[in-house]
């Protein structure tokens, strides 16, 4: 780091609105007394991504949610799914976050993305938080670029 990067208050952050993310999920396979705590493994139906800079629909069978959940009722997230763009390019997602089981709120997750199309590049720079509601297997979040 230079001298005037560290010199430097980071200030606010600013929230940029990246987009609506809405997941449909299956059943949860359960796995209750594992060394870890309880394990829920929910796979993804299906997925879509929609904003102004990113449209996108899940691709693949390889997309779910290895949610762990502590014995206090806290849930720690690992997603992980492909998205195809409408325009064609590949885009890795991956997130994790929390989410409070006993008290019902969350989920909150800072998701990461990774492509190597030009068009999409971008996004492998962007650290991305995002607040989500779960109505029955349908998961919705709402997605915001960090700055």
């Amino acid at each position: 780091m230079t001298d005037a990067a560290v010199a430097k208050e980071p200030g606010p952050l600013d929230l940029i609105p990246l987009g609506r993310m809405t997941s449909e999920l299956r059943i949860p396979f359960v796995l209750d007394g594992t060394p870890s705590g309880g394990r829920w493994i929910f796979e993804v139906e299906s997925g879509r991504f929609e904003g102004e800079r990113l449209r996108a629909s899940m691709e693949g069978s390889a997309a779910a949610d290895w949610l762990q959940v502590g014995p206090d009722g806290t849930g720690t997230l690992d997603v992980r799914c492909l998205l195809r763009t409408d325009d064609d390019a590949l885009v890795f997602l991956h997130y994790t976050g929390r989410v409070d089981l006993a008290a019902g709120t969350g989920p909150y997750a800072a998701p990461q993305f990774d492509t190597g199309d030009e068009r999409y590049c971008w996004l492998n720079k962007v650290q991305a938080v995002a607040k989500g509601v779960l109505d029955g297997l349908t998961l919705t979040y709402d997605v915001y670029e960090l700055r």
